[in-house]
């Protein structure tokens, strides 16, 4: 098989960045894959040990076919050193795994990747390939699935996907309210989408993934799904710069212990395991607002 190259996303949680790649280390695939590490730049003084930290760990990596390290000289940010990492490698490999410094992974990650692009490689209707899945109880738990909406936490694609990014938030924004479909947005997952991308717009956020999500739904593109997951995320702790600390974790769940077979399915969405994601989805939004609460009367008490 020709594996795909992984790109490691890093910035200053040497201990997260630390159990991300000891974890992808258990991927027999790893001897035969080529892993490229974009390590950020400090934002300002306060990251610059922490960053320092992290570069020095990575330098010492081995276990994959190739390693290469690119060092930022200066603060891109999460959005843009990930649009360049993956647009330099699709453009190199013509596909891509992409991973950040806070993801746990399965021993069958790596398989269960590189199967999902070989199976899907010229289906052009299913854009990415999640290794990722929500806490969801699914009969078949080796099978996988297609559905709406792409994820970020351990993903893949190809070239002739990611040349459907469109990075302009406005342009997107526009799109989906002249084509009437702002609601059905914002219901294939947990979050509020619309308001995601406005604030993307707005400089209040700079997300890459909410103008991934949108140009993948606007194009009516698909995400290849495990039906259990292959990749926790630790990082959900306070301790990165996008991720608040969730006091009840509604995403955190088991990983699988076994591969994951991927098979060429019917390019449709499953309505069954639909309706049950719509559930899950309810449940996330109700345990944000508990979880809003929750820091709220802990920030109150630390000043009582």
């Amino acid at each position: 098989m020709n594996y795909a190259p992984i790109a490691l996303f890093v910035y200053n949680r040497p201990q997260h960045t630390l159990e991300t790649v000891q974890a992808l280390l258990k991927n027999p695939e790893c001897a035969q894959s080529d892993l490229y590490i974009f390590s950020d730049a400090a934002k300002n003084l306060d990251a610059q040990n922490a960053v320092s930290e992290v570069r020095a760990y990575v330098r010492q990596i081995s276990g994959f076919q190739t390693i290469t390290i690119i060092e930022r000289e200066e603060n891109w940010g999460l959005a843009n050193s990930i649009i360049d990492g993956v647009t330099q490698l699709c453009r190199q490999y013509g596909k891509v795994i992409v991973l950040e410094d806070d993801l746990e992974t399965s021993p069958y990650f790596l398989k269960y990747m590189n199967d999902g692009l070989s199976v899907y490689e010229f289906q052009t209707q299913v854009s990415s390939v999640s290794g990722y899945m929500y806490p969801i109880d699914l009969a078949e738990k080796n099978k996988t699935f297609l559905s709406k909406m792409p994820q970020s936490w351990g993903w893949a694609t190809w070239s002739r996907a990611w040349g459907d990014f469109n990075v302009d938030g406005s342009a997107l924004l526009t799109k989906l309210s002249q084509s009437k479909s702002l609601g059905s947005f914002n219901k294939n997952g947990p979050h509020n989408y619309v308001k995601m991308l406005q604030n993307q717009i707005k400089g209040k956020n700079n997300s890459w993934y909410i103008r991934w999500y949108a140009s993948l739904f606007l194009k009516q593109k698909l995400t290849l799904m495990p039906c259990v997951s292959l990749v926790r995320n630790i990082g959900i702790d306070g301790s990165g710069t996008h991720c608040a600390e969730w006091r009840y974790n509604p995403f955190s769940g088991a990983i699988s212990n076994q591969p994951v077979t991927v098979s060429l399915e019917h390019v449709v969405v499953d309505q069954e395991v639909e309706k049950k994601l719509a559930t899950y989805y309810r449940k996330v939004k109700l345990l944000r607002y508990i979880n809003f609460v929750y820091r709220l009367t802990n920030g109150w008490r630390k000043y009582v």
